[in-house]
Formats: C-alpha cells, structure tokens, sequence
C-alpha cells in the first residue's frame, strides 16, 4: 500500500536542504593513500574549496539568510582547522564525511569503523559538540555501516535515495539525496585528457534544479541540493546556487532547514514509522540465485 503524503512543519508544502561535502583534498588522498605523486594540479584544483570557495559559499547564505549541513571529511578538519570552528560560529551544521573520503567497496567494516571512531574524535576536539549526521563518501551505504551509526548514537544519514523525503532504513533516519542536484554531475573536470565532455553550463544547471523543485512541491519533495566548494565555489555556479535560492526562498510554503533540524522533524512528528524499510539484501539474493539465467551460468 502506497503511503500518506509527507508532512512538513506548520503546513509547509515540501522544502529544502542545502548542504555541501566539503571534500577539498581527501578524495585524492584516498586514491593516492599508496603513495602521493609529486603532481600539484589536481591537488591545486582541490585546495580552491578550502581556500576560496567555501568563503563565497557562506557569504552567499549570509545573503540569503540561509543555513546548511557542511559534511568535511575529517582529514579535511586537521588539514584546514579553521573550518570547522568557522562553520559553526556562522551557525550552519557540520556533518562527518568519512577520514579520507573512503569509498565504500574498497574499505572493510572494520577500517569503516576506525575512520567514523577518529572522526568522530576530531570534530569533538575542534567544535567541542557531537556531530548528529553522517554522509557517506560518494553516497554508498552498507546494513553494518547503518549498525556502527546507531551503535554511536548518530541520529541520521543522508547518503541513500529510497524517497525524496525523510524515512527510516533498519532504524536509522534516512534524510534523502539525489544524484541530479548533485554539482559534480554537471561541474566536475579535471582536464588531461580524461573527460569525456565539458563541464555544463551553470545556468542551464540552475534553471534545471528550479524546475525540479517546482515538479517536485506537488509531491511534498525535499529538493537536497548537495554542492563541493572547489567545484561550485567558482565565480559563475555561485551566482547561479543564489539565484536557485532565492527562487525557493520567495516561496512561502517552502520550509529551509539543516539536514539535522530535518531529522529532529521526522523523529518528534507523526512521519516517524510510516515510512521505515529494511535495507533487505535476503530477498534479492534468493531472487538472483533462484533465476533461471543464474542457474545456467552457473553450470
């Protein structure tokens, strides 16, 4: 049976969500973590996040009066160390990211772990808070990971797309993204050669996101706008991110909230358990090995 409409507070229509993965280095170090090459441009094009981008991502929310959730790496945290005492005192929230942005299927439980556990460490001793939410590098998630998250009382992740509103996957707070508001989709070049096409324009981007957002206020949707500083923090794709969001913002029937405020909504409202799944690896696998096709290739 298909479920009710989401509900959003005081009779909100649906809302939004700006965040950014403030990734900066930590994705190159994790590809490098052998051994790092002595080449500077993709580590330059990186380093403008941290130096430049970021900055002009924050004044643009100041503008707008608009807070966000900033998912950092950790390893980003002790590189930059004025990030995340930064953030917090211009009140938007800080999220955890991984250490060096590991990507999942490269990475055992048990070193998932010791990245979350010094992560963890790191936030606390540079924002003197708990961090509520955990992102995972490039969006995968597994059913332990979602076990190490609630063992260590983390309230919610956004990394996995089963709605395009909050909902609940075995217990966890699941607060939705989605791969089409996602700036390294369109913006993400490195050059050398190893693009297969440009970069998009940014106001054909933003013009796209507008109307995602209006589509989407007839279902109730949480549009989740997910930016990286070193990519959207360029002159041009911060003017079109304002433009996006003072599009929304004009809308009264629009509720903007942190990823964290979110989370506390869909807990402390009548949402919680209407929309909670499994993760629920068993049924499909049974359905794999008991395919005509799998049989065969088997043999």
């Amino acid at each position: 049976m298909r479920a009710p409409p989401y509900r959003w507070p005081d009779g909100k229509r649906s809302a939004l969500c700006f965040t950014a993965d403030v990734d900066a280095e930590a994705p190159y170090l994790w590809t490098h973590r052998a051994g790092l090459p002595r080449h500077l441009a993709l580590l330059e094009q990186r380093r403008f996040g941290p130096r430049e981008g970021l900055w002009r991502i924050l004044d643009m929310l100041d503008r707008l009066e608009i807070r966000g959730t900033f998912f950092t790496p950790s390893v980003v945290a002790e590189l930059h160390p004025q990030i995340l005492p930064a953030l917090v005192e211009r009140g938007h929230e800080v999220g955890l990211h991984g250490h060096l942005h590991e990507i999942v299927a490269e990475t055992t439980q048990t070193e998932f772990e010791e990245a979350l556990d010094r992560s963890l460490a790191v936030f606390e001793a540079q924002t003197k808070a708990r961090p509520a939410g955990f992102r995972s590098p490039a969006w995968e998630l597994t059913p332990g990971m979602i076990d190490a998250l609630k063992v260590r009382a983390i309230a919610y992740d956004s990394s996995l797309s089963g709605f395009d509103h909050p909902y609940e996957i075995d217990g966890l707070v699941e607060i939705p993204v989605q791969w089409q508001i996602d700036d390294a989709v369109f913006f993400r070049f490195f050059g050398g050669g190893v693009d297969k096409w440009p970069p998009a324009r940014a106001a054909d981007v933003g013009e796209a996101w507008i109307e995602e957002f209006e589509a989407g206020r007839a279902y109730g949707q949480l549009l989740m706008i997910t930016i990286h500083p070193w990519i959207s923090g360029r002159a041009q794709r911060v003017a079109m991110l304002e433009r996006v969001l003072a599009h929304v913002a004009a809308r009264d029937d629009v509720w903007i909230a942190t990823a964290g405020e979110i989370a506390r909504w869909h807990v402390e409202s009548g949402n919680a358990g209407i929309y909670a799944v499994e993760s629920g690896l068993d049924a499909p696998a049974a359905a794999i090995a008991a395919s005509p096709v799998t049989r065969r290739s088997a043999r």
